[in-house]
């Protein structure tokens, strides 16, 4: 069995045993000496159990990353990433109510069947996604539930017929897949595959319509296919991106979900001319990468647009100049932007989920050749509302997931870029947090005082 050490949270014996000399005899010091001890006996026990993996007469040493597939392909894993702060197991941050703090539990996932791959989470960041559907206000409610989809990690184990991803490899794991083989997998327009489209409401294998997690045989059900607030979890093939191993995780993770919504959906969707003003609505993290977007594609004017002041100071790191906040006009504020204007923006982008945001950024497009691109998932029972002679007037309405790109074909680019120092990713990431504090981490969140928040499974 491997040592316990470079991946995961583990130190070296000799590190540890010096932590964990403790003078202080309090009944924390003696409870967490007494944690320690019994992690260091059952380590010792899986080791004297555990067959060598070099047992098949090979003289060359196996990677880490190896190791861990040799000893854990194929078989059920008991998540148990073990803090040395607190002497406890963190394994999988379960939801078992809406709204509820998450708990950290010991859970099992079951290995990977055929086209899955089970990988070992090192970096997950919490996106409003999440919080929505944690919260279940005016959304189908699954529970209990393990949340969590912009992640980065490695490779552990593969199923059947998965062919160009390996053990040990770096990947994204990603909400939105891509089978290859579908209509919308083969078009350069869409990005909406057939088999691994974006579904909120499913919750449990496309195999066999089981969950890969439980604990004490009570199931624990997936988000979106990804559910990576566990230290493994198991995707579907198509829902990673393999990418740089010198990329790291910590940082490209974020490109799972919002920053890839926001950038594609001006880049790939909008597609503003040379020159042209933007309007964005909703200045979060999926907001702030539109108008990045907006700046690389070159547009000469880009209008924020958000009902909260205290988010215009962070989009000026981003180059933002102009703002509104339609809570201070007494009129619609579409009609505030086509008089600023001189008729209405060439491109909108809307990135909020409000439905009445959805139909001001449609208004306020200039008639013609205007685009307003729909870029935030609504509440389900939404409808959007707009009067048909908008429409005959030449404005254009659209809409993307996940900025139309596609994770095989188009994130290992963005990582390059990144890499390459083209596109800037650091800029977006406020905090970072132990497993153990995920709810700090969602408090960031639900109080919008985060952009994204690094959660570690590594400490």
């Amino acid at each position: 069995m491997k040592k316990h050490q470079g991946i995961g949270p583990f130190k070296s014996e000799k590190k540890r045993r010096r932590d964990w000399r403790l003078d202080d005899k309090s009944v924390g010091a003696r409870f967490l000496e007494m944690r320690y001890n019994e992690y260091e006996n059952s380590i010792m026990e899986e080791e004297k159990n555990d067959s060598d993996p070099s047992a098949d007469g090979s003289d060359h040493p196996t990677s880490q990353e190896d190791q861990e597939a040799i000893s854990t392909a194929g078989k059920v894993i008991k998540c148990r990433v073990f803090s040395e702060f607190l002497g406890l197991y963190l394994c999988a941050a379960v939801a078992w109510e809406a709204g509820k703090p998450l708990v950290i539990e010991e859970v099992e996932v079951a290995p990977p069947q055929a086209d899955e791959v089970r990988l070992k989470i090192l970096f997950t960041s919490l996106c409003h996604t999440d919080v929505c559907f944690w919260k279940a206000k005016e959304q189908t409610p699954l529970f209990p539930r393990i949340f969590g989809h912009e992640a980065g990690g490695i490779v552990e184990s593969i199923g059947k017929g998965v062919t160009e991803i390996q053990a040990g490899d770096h990947v994204l794991a990603v909400p939105y897949g891509e089978c290859k083989n579908c209509r919308h997998c083969k078009s350069e327009e869409s990005n909406l595959c057939d088999l691994l489209r974006f579904n909120t409401d499913r919750g449990v294998m496309l195999n066999d319509g089981q969950t890969w997690f439980s604990k004490n045989g009570k199931p624990i059900y997936n988000f979106v296919g990804t559910s990576t607030l566990s230290e493994y979890t198991v995707v579907h093939a198509g829902c990673v991106a393999k990418c740089n191993t010198e990329a790291p995780l910590d940082t490209v993770c974020i490109l799972g979900c919002s920053i890839c919504t926001g950038l594609g959906a001006v880049i790939n969707v909008a597609k503003p001319p040379q020159g042209s003003s933007v309007a964005i609505f909703g200045l979060g993290t999926v907001g702030l990468a539109a108008a990045e977007g907006a700046r690389i594609a070159g547009a000469a004017r880009i209008i924020g647009i958000d009902s909260s002041p205290s988010g215009f100071e962070e989009a000026k790191k981003f180059g933002l100049i102009e703002f509104l906040n339609p809570n201070d006009y007494d009129r619609p504020v579409h009609e505030v932007i086509a008089e600023m204007t001189n008729g209405g923006v060439d491109r909108s982008v809307e990135c909020t989920g409000s439905i009445q945001a959805m139909m001001s950024a449609f208004e306020c497009v200039h008639d013609g050749w205007g685009v307003a691109v729909l870029a935030a998932v609504p509440n389900k029972d939404d409808i959007f509302k707009a009067h048909p002679v908008n429409f005959l007037k030449g404005r254009i309405v659209k809409g993307c997931f996940f900025g139309q790109y596609k994770p095989w074909t188009h994130l290992p680019a963005l990582v390059d870029l990144y890499m390459n120092k083209k596109l800037k990713l650091d800029k977006y990431i406020s905090q970072s947090v132990p497993l153990m504090e995920v709810n700090k981490a969602l408090d960031h969140v639900v109080q919008g005082n985060s952009l994204k928040c690094i959660i570690r499974f590594a400490e």
